[in-house]
């Protein structure tokens, strides 16, 4: 059931979607490359529930976390080039093996796209690995526009992104709906002047993402066209 839905929620005219933590949960793919490249540095693994809460920054963050084991922590300037190197050898190879499209995604997008809604796809992940993820996991046709962490000079949580693809859709960011999972979405929607639905599964450093108080909060994206349905 869809919770903390504000009143004011609107129906758009476009829909941007994050991926990591809200299309495709990652982290299985993340954690394995993560703990492979801390074993061939000879460092201990450091596993799946703590890779969870590190990711959502694009891949060069997660590698400074893993690298420090702190959210906020940085390694040293020599460790961490050269443990990046390793990792994006390894991610590369498995950018899909582990990922999975999470419980809904499918439908929704199909019921999206049936009822008209433009779809892009927004992410802070790279785009040599966003475009292989989406393709692999059968979605990358639904969007036309994937906006990666390198697409632009900016990303998330630069409101960039989203009006890049406000533009490219030619609808005013009032107009505009992004679908996330986190703070950082949250505040890049709300920077672009965008409406912004969150996912209560994602990737938020362990927080509650309606701390960040989103428009809404859904905890599948089946839940999407029914809230849009009612909207004003």
């Amino acid at each position: 059931m869809a919770t903390n839905r504000m009143m004011n929620l609107h129906k758009p005219e476009m829909i941007l979607i994050d991926v990591d933590g809200t299309l495709v949960d990652s982290v299985p793919d993340l954690a394995w490359c993560v703990d492979a490249m801390l074993q061939q540095l000879g460092r201990p693994a450091q596993g799946e529930a703590a890779v969870r809460n590190w990711v959502g920054n694009g891949v060069q963050r997660l590698v400074e976390r893993a690298l420090s084991s702190e959210l906020d922590g940085m390694p040293a300037t020599a460790d961490f080039e050269r443990a990046y190197p390793i990792f994006l050898d390894l991610y590369a190879d498995n950018t899909s093996q582990r990922s999975s499209l999470y419980p809904g995604v499918s439908e929704a997008l199909d019921r999206l796209r049936a009822s008209g809604y433009p779809l892009g796809c927004v992410t802070n992940k790279a785009a040599q690995f966003t475009e292989p993820l989406l393709a692999d996991l059968g979605v990358a046709d639904y969007f036309s526009i994937i906006i990666s962490g390198d697409t632009l000079p900016v990303k998330k949580p630069d409101p960039g992104p989203l009006l890049h693809a406000a533009e490219h859709f030619g609808v005013a960011p009032e107009a505009a709906l992004m679908i996330g999972d986190s703070v950082s979405d949250v505040t890049a929607a709300r920077a672009a002047g965008f409406q912004i639905v969150c996912m209560s599964y994602g990737y938020n450093h362990g927080e509650d993402i309606r701390d960040a108080r989103p428009d809404a909060v859904i905890d599948t994206m089946a839940e999407l066209l029914p809230l849009l349905e009612q909207a004003a």
